[in-house]
């Protein structure tokens, strides 16, 4: 090692860390010496800008007290340093230079201040001095002061009581604190610790429903709103008003929302109340999307919010303030009929009432359908076989089984399970293969068997009441008892969602509800609560209650209670009626232990449920009356009670009450955890952030919960998903099937065919076959199977089970009763849908909605159109206007839609009357449309 060369470097570090720390020292003074050492590299406009604040400073502060600097010269100084501070533009890297220059002088003019506001008497122009220079420190503590002490806003309160002083004292003043002026920034940070304040004032003991307390925020809010609507911050002004708990001033605005922005003030509305967890602010959110969109004139959006909040008073108001508007009357008839609101159109001016009422009856939903099916060249009846395809099987299908070596599955269970196949495939079309050619098929099946396969007659000829009526009928008055009622159950499969001036299901109903016989009493209760899902028909309901009530104790009585209390809760699903919640109530409290322990027990606890769906804390009694039962069941009911009330709410206080419920390790007895973790997935289904965090916890539910609760993880994944077949989510539906465990495979399987309903995914009917072949010997497996093929090519691919609609805005509650009446039936399959009460499957038919778009002319006849269709967009909050859709196909009408996709015209030749694209919307001719010219 040379010694000469390591010198150099030892001396050359010891003589540069020197200068470092003399430069720190220097530092470490004040930030003012900073300023010096960088005034090197100011340029000479900057330089100059310096040297005139700190001119105008020392002016305005007068700390020399010389007699000529009077205040009309201090006011001069301030004005240019105000007109300096906003003319001043930033870029997203560097601090405006006025407010870089004038940090040092923060202190010294607050100093200053302090001394203007101790003054007790001052003329105008002293007022005016102090106002301003109040404006000039709220600006500057915007980064200068500090974050809890909220400074800004102190000054600029200050500010407005000068202003307002000023105004008394010169009312000809043109003075104002004028907002806006210092800038969007400034407005933006105002606005937040507006928010801070209001919040402390109310720990502090203030009223939030006086406006005394809050007084000089709320101007200052009445201010910042305006502002922020008139350039298109209209989603800031939202969320102001809302931390103000003062929305409804949004509503008072003379000027700002127009015809241009209300429907993004509206679409921000809708989404913010997904996130608010008081269900009073919940309301509130809705209600003032309602009145805004009422303003404009745009009845049918209106009428979705009415519809969203479950507010049906609101319609007959929307229908008496809609009368000029003939088109939007008719589309607004059409959402009311798809949400099957049984509202009834008393008189128009123009004598329209019948064919209005035809409308919202669904009188012509089967025409509609099988057109679209003609379009589409799907009309040809399929046989099971056709959706088994048993020749791709290496094992082949039923037909070969004892070949294969496998054992013999029961052939009945078979036949069973091809009459659903048979039926849901065909479900609305009018023609199949083994119903309507002859009977022979009737009487391949015995008791229970010939139940389903004769109510399979409803629902091939599905919403088509005169022609299903005409083949049904024969069956009617068969001497099989079980025959007669898979008929009665097939009158009220046909007439779902269908309004008919005959009303047949209650005329032929009516004698078997009452009559003696145990299965036709069962058939009749389901068929009347598929028939009048969601009508809340008063005499349905009279003949009905009478079964929940009865009291003789026997084997079949309480599965009679239990069917009837589901179907009056289908009737009056979220009408949150005291009478039928009453005596289920009551019937629950007076039943023996050995009733309640019946399998069918937990549809009881499901039709109160479905009667307060979506209702939230309106189900607060009931859930008090609850918790009194001393049986299992009572636990049960809570939280049935509990997640239907707060269905698609988002809830997150509720999902944490049910993960709560889970955490308890319970190897049996604990059905109540079964019902809290489809509770999970029935409470976030609405909403997308929700729903993507219960994905992860049923992660963690299948990896630490008992077997309970496992099996009613794929339960829940379907609730999430239904008609929506998710990569990901089918991928671990498929693992779930092959589980060891039977019930949670066969639930995985049942949860497959949810998720893909109507949808007839390739890869889903793929993983059936496989599945079909995998439990060969497994007959409980394999029904379970097949009605997930019945389901996955439900309606030949044209139909969909998801409740949610209308851009996923609305629920219907009868679809997602529907639903969970299946899923109900999951968590005890072998006592359900494996055993006697399969035909509880048919309830599926109040979910079961054409999932086309029609475009048609004001008398409803087709019109094809140009629509593009593409993957829905979340446009919310975005400035101008934003695509809506991604990766769209361009097609002509009638065109198929899936559960996340979305449809926009792709002509401006007409225009839409509805807003939304989806089912039958009417168009007209765009009065503004030019035709282009042809070169």
């Amino acid at each position: 090692m040379a010694p000469k060369s390591n010198d150099k470097p030892v001396e050359l570090t010891a003589s540069t860390t020197k200068p470092k720390d003399s430069k720190k020292k220097t530092k470490s003074k004040g930030g003012e010496s900073d300023i010096v050492e960088e005034e090197n590299a100011l340029s000479e406009e900057d330089r100059a800008l310096k040297e005139r604040l700190e001119t105008c400073i020392s002016t305005l502060l007068n700390t020399a007290n010389e007699s000529s600097v009077t205040i009309p010269i201090r006011l001069t100084a301030l004005n240019v340093i105000c007109d300096e501070l906003k003319s001043a533009t930033s870029s997203m890297t560097s601090v405006p230079k006025p407010l870089k220059f004038l940090r040092p002088k923060y202190d010294v003019l607050k100093e200053y201040y302090g001394g203007l506001l101790a003054e007790r008497e001052m003329g105008e122009e002293d007022l005016v001095l102090r106002a301003r220079l109040a404006d000039v420190l709220a600006v500057l503590a915007m980064t200068l002061g500090k974050h809890d002490e909220r400074e800004s806003l102190k000054f600029k309160l200050q500010s407005s009581k000068d202003y307002k002083t000023l105004a008394t004292l010169n009312p000809t003043t043109s003075l104002s604190s004028n907002l806006g002026s210092w800038g969007h920034e400034f407005v933006r940070s105002l606005a937040g610790e507006i928010g801070q304040e209001y919040n402390s004032r109310i720990l502090a003991g203030s009223d939030p429903d006086t406006d005394e307390p809050f007084a000089d925020l709320l101007g200052m809010v009445d201010e910042i709103v305006p502002f922020n609507i008139a350039h298109n911050a209209e989603a800031e002004a939202v969320d102001l008003l809302i931390e103000v708990q003062r929305l409804k001033k949004i509503l008072d605005l003379n000027e700002g929302v127009d015809e241009k922005n209300y429907r993004r003030i509206c679409l921000y509305l809708i989404k913010t109340a997904d996130f608010m967890s008081d269900p009073d602010d919940y309301a509130e959110v809705l209600e003032t999307a309602y009145e805004l969109f009422r303003k404009q004139n745009q009845y049918f959006d209106a009428l979705r919010i009415a519809l969203r909040m479950g507010n049906e008073e609101a319609i007959p108001e929307l229908f008496s303030q809609c009368t000029s508007d003939k088109l939007m009357t008719k589309q607004m008839c059409l959402l009311l009929a798809r949400q099957r609101i049984n509202y009834v159109v008393e008189s128009t001016d123009d004598g329209d009432e019948d064919m209005l009422n035809e409308i919202i009856g669904n009188e012509n939903l089967s025409e509609e359908f099988l057109k679209v099916a003609q379009d589409l060249d799907v009309m040809d009846a399929k046989t099971p076989e056709d959706i088994y395809k048993s020749h791709l099987a290496e094992t082949g299908g039923f037909s070969r089984r004892k070949d294969a070596g496998g054992a013999v599955v029961d052939s009945a269970r078979a036949n069973l399970a091809s009459t659903y196949v048979n039926a849901f495939v065909n479900a609305g079309f009018g023609q199949d293969k083994l119903m309507t050619p002859d009977n022979d098929w009737l009487y391949k099946n015995k008791d229970h068997g010939m139940m389903a396969a004769s109510a399979s007659l409803g629902l091939i000829q599905l919403w088509n009441v005169e022609e299903g009526l005409a083949q049904i009928d024969k069956f009617l008055y068969s001497s099989e008892e079980y025959v007669k009622a898979g008929a009665a159950l097939a009158v009220g499969i046909l007439s779902s969602g269908v309004r008919n001036d005959a009303d047949p299901t209650i005329a032929l109903l009516d004698e078997h509800i009452n009559g003696d016989s145990h299965i036709m009493k069962c058939a009749a209760c389901t068929g009347l609560g598929i028939a009048y899902a969601g009508s809340a028909r008063e005499d349905v309901m009279e003949l009905i209650l009478p079964l929940v009530e009865q009291e003789n104790s026997g084997p079949t009585t309480m599965l009679e209670v239990s069917l009837a209390g589901l179907a009056l809760g289908m009737i009056y699903v979220g009408k949150c009626d005291d009478a039928v919640g009453g005596t289920i109530v009551q019937r629950l409290m007076e039943a023996t232990d050995e009733e309640l322990d019946h399998s069918h027990a937990k549809f009881l606890c499901l039709g109160l449920g479905l009667l307060f769906l979506g209702r939230m804390e309106k189900a607060e009694a009931m859930l008090e009356a609850l918790r009194t039962i001393e049986h299992k069941i009572s636990k049960l009911a809570v939280v049935v009670l509990e997640t239907c009330a707060y269905a698609g709410s988002g809830n997150v206080l509720k999902v944490q009450e049910m993960l709560h419920q889970c955490a308890e390790h319970l190897e049996e007895d604990a059905e109540h955890q079964m019902a809290a973790v489809i509770g999970i997935g029935l409470i976030t289904m609405g909403e997308e952030v929700g729903a993507e965090m219960a994905l992860r916890s049923f992660e963690h539910l299948l990896h630490y919960c008992e077997l309970p609760v496992k099996r009613a993880v794929p339960l829940a994944l379907g609730v999430l998903n239904i008609s929506n077949p998710d990569f990901s989510v089918i991928d671990q539906l498929s693992r779930l099937s092959h589980d060891p465990d039977a019930e949670i495979s066969q639930n995985a399987i049942m949860a497959m065919g949810l998720v893909s309903a109507g949808t007839n995914n390739s890869r889903v009917a793929g993983l059936m076959r496989q599945l079909s072949e995998f439990y060969s010997k497994e007959a409980g497996h394999v029904f379970c199977v097949r009605i997930a093929q019945a389901m996955l090519h439900m309606g030949k691919g044209l139909m969909t089970l998801a409740p949610m609609h209308s851009d996923r805005l609305i629920t219907s509650g009868p679809a997602l009763g529907g639903v969970l009446t299946l899923l109900f039936s999951c968590m005890d399959l072998k006592n359900t849908l494996l055993d006697k009460t399969h035909y509880l499957l048919y309830y599926l038919t109040c979910a079961m909605n054409p999932r086309m778009l029609i475009t048609v002319n004001e008398d409803l006849s087709w019109r094809p159109v140009t629509v593009r269709v593409g993957q829905a967009v979340e446009t919310v909050g975005q400035a101008g206007k934003p695509k809506t859709i991604t990766g769209f196909q361009t097609h002509t009408t009638p065109v198929l839609i899936s559960t996340l996709e979305r449809a926009e015209l792709g002509t401006e030749e007409v225009l839409s009357v509805s807003s939304v694209l989806e089912g039958i919307v009417i168009v007209k001719d765009n009065p503004d449309y030019e035709v282009p010219e042809s070169t």
